[in-house]
Formats: structure tokens, C-alpha cells, sequence
């Protein structure tokens, strides 16, 4: 079966700032409620969710990630990289949310993986 793109995130310089141009140009619902500000934009009438934050530190540089549905997180990455890709992040659980990981494609994009069936929301 098809890897499924199942979530998107636009991390920007400020997170407050970038939640209220998607919100006000797209016309989503972005709920920031929570300890990270994390701007859930849930999915609606068949579009995917997402998430709309700023970056972790100064070089976390503006980015647009796209997360497909995968099986096996490790097994994935391991193709990744036999095809000229590279891990970015490990494995990891996100607290109350999926299990996730990160590669980049051979041109150094950035793409996230999400366990099937792994549950919660990013």
C-alpha cells in the first residue's frame, strides 16, 4: 500500500504571526491551546490536518515538512538512505501524539514519517 500524506507543518520565524496569516488567508480553525503553541489546523472535508508553530531555536530556519503513513519508521529509513537519503531525526514518540521520524530526500528536503496506526495528534 501507498505511504498516505496524513500531516503538514509550517514552522515560521513567529508562530503567532504565521498561525494568524494561514488563518486569515485560508480561513482555518488553528487551536494554539496547548503548552507548545502548537497551531493544530484539524482536516476537513477530506484535507489533511497540520501544524503551525515557530522554530525550536535561531536555526530552525522557516519550512514546510509533509508526513506520510509508513509501516516500519526504521525500515523506511533504511531505504531512505540506500536510495541517497539520509535519517534527520531517529524514532521518536511525540508525548500524547504518533510516533514519528525524519529523513531528507537526495536534494536535502525534509520529509516526515509516521507510524500507521500510531495514534494522537502532533
Amino acid at each position: 500500500m501507498a505511504g498516505k500524506v496524513s500531516h503538514f507543518e509550517v514552522i515560521g520565524k513567529d508562530g503567532k504571526k504565521s498561525q494568524e496569516f494561514y488563518r486569515s488567508l485560508f480561513g482555518w480553525n488553528v487551536d494554539a491551546n496547548n503548552p507548545m503553541n502548537y497551531g493544530m489546523v484539524p482536516g476537513t472535508d477530506g484535507g489533511i490536518g497540520g501544524g503551525i508553530a515557530q522554530g525550536q531555536d535561531a536555526s530552525d530556519k522557516p519550512h514546510v515538512t509533509f508526513y506520510v503513513e509508513v509501516a516500519d519508521l526504521a525500515e523506511t529509513l533504511k531505504k531512505a538512505e540506500s536510495l541517497g537519503g539520509k535519517t534527520m531525526m531517529p524514532p521518536m514518540d511525540v508525548p500524547g501524539g504518533p510516533t514519528i521520524a525524519m529523513l531528507t530526500d537526495i536534494d536535502g528536503n525534509a520529509i516526515g514519517i509516521m507510524k500507521e496506526g500510531s495514534g494522537g495528534q502532533m
